[in-house]
């Protein structure tokens, strides 16, 4: 091939010897075969050449990438909405942006944010922003509160699911049905099954009641009944989890499940008129039904409440209820049933879940409020229980 390119270029130069090997070809296909072969190998000498050239364009590229954060340039173009879900770290949130096309990188965007120390009041939600922004101008709009989609619900502690479902409706316009419907199944919305086990021997009764973590939050432009409710319980496995509610429930409490404490968590956020009460109200409900108490019953009205609230009727205070109401067989909230009732009663917020986690010690079975502003005084005796119901009827409680 040498020989062939040397030809070319240097025919004029070789004399005889040119003309010797110059004859010599066209004994073997003429001269027409020469310059065929000298172009096809100034060809793949071109695309050898090219080929290099290619590999290392390639190579460059990927050394560059390495030390130079792959960015977009500018603010952008367009309008995209994407979602930071709770409990999202900057990566997480990188994640998000990369797949909507709004930052080339995720390296883009963590860089820009550990640039920015507002970038830490980012917070979970629904942003509107653009496509193809740089990692700045993308930090820059998340910390613009004009660019949050605002659609924000409070959901109170101590609320019912039936409850819960109307806020929703009213809030998003979807039909309370689809939210019944999407509570059939707990597990389905993320309750994992071993929430649902008894130590107590009663027959296990799946229910989303107590798992719809009171809380506020942001609700997606495009939710669905289903998407809503396992927003709400992966938020309550979150805050349990960070708690070790199960784990310490398990160890502390001695033959008690994580759902039983979850129960009587409902029964103290619905019992306890105040927030200082809670852990009290709650070690009164274990005593009452792992304890010394006449009946190892609950008697607490509450429980009465919840029922007439699930078949429909409206609730009443202690003082409407009557006898029949109070004692109801058919009644599977019976305050006179031996145990804890078949689910929670309500949905509990984090300062009740640790009452009945790690309620105080005593030995109380009664309680009763005694002043305007919910807090009650406990007994271990019905005596020492009838000397705190003067108190409160002195206080013109009750």
């Amino acid at each position: 091939m040498i020989d062939d390119l040397d030809l070319g270029f240097d025919e004029a130069e070789r004399g005889e010897k040119g003309r010797h090997r110059r004859s010599f070809r066209k004994r073997n296909g003429g001269s027409g075969g020469g310059r065929g072969k000298t172009f096809l190998a100034l060809l793949m000498a071109l695309v050898l050449l090219g080929g290099i050239g290619g590999v290392a364009f390639y190579g460059f590229d990927r050394i560059q990438n390495y030390f130079v954060t792959p960015d977009y340039d500018g603010a952008g173009a367009g309008e995209i909405t994407v979602e930071i879900k709770n409990g999202a770290l900057l990566a997480d949130m990188a994640d998000a942006l990369v797949a909507a096309d709004v930052v080339k990188s995720q390296k883009a965007f963590i860089e820009a944010a550990e640039a920015n120390s507002r970038s830490k009041n980012i917070q979970p939600g629904t942003y509107k922003l653009r496509k193809q922004m740089s990692g700045a101008s993308a930090v820059t709009a998340m910390l613009d509160l004009k660019n949050k989609i605002v659609n924000g619900l409070t959901i109170p502690e101590g609320r019912t699911a039936k409850n819960i479902y109307k806020l929703l409706s009213d809030k998003t316009k979807i039909p309370v049905k689809e939210f019944e419907a999407a509570a059939k199944d707990p597990e389905a919305l993320g309750v994992p099954d071993w929430w649902f086990t008894r130590e107590d021997g009663k027959k296990v009764v799946k229910s989303v009641e107590g798992f719809l973590y009171p809380d506020t939050y942001e609700i997606p432009p495009k939710a669905t009944a289903e998407s809503i409710l396992k927003l709400m319980v992966d938020n309550f496995l979150s805050v349990t989890g960070e708690m070790k509610f199960a784990d310490r429930v398990q160890k502390e409490r001695g033959g008690v499940s994580p759902y039983e404490a979850l129960i009587v968590a409902s029964l103290a956020q619905a019992e306890a008129g105040n927030k200082d009460d809670l852990g009290k109200v709650a070690r009164v409900a274990y005593n009452r039904v792992y304890g010394e108490f006449f009946c190892n019953c609950l008697e607490m009205d509450v429980t009465v409440n919840y029922y007439l609230e699930s078949i429909g009727k409206p609730t009443k205070s202690s003082k409407q209820m009557t006898a029949a109401e109070l004692d109801d067989q058919k009644n599977p909230y019976n305050r006179k049933l031996r145990g804890l009732v078949p689910t929670p009663i309500n949905n509990p917020g984090k300062q009740a879940l640790e009452g009945a986690m790690a309620p105080p010690v005593g030995k109380w079975l009664y309680f009763v409020a005694i002043d305007k502003q919910g807090h009650s005084e406990f007994a271990e005796t019905y005596e020492q229980h009838q000397r705190n119901e003067a108190k409160a009827r002195e206080a013109g409680i009750i």
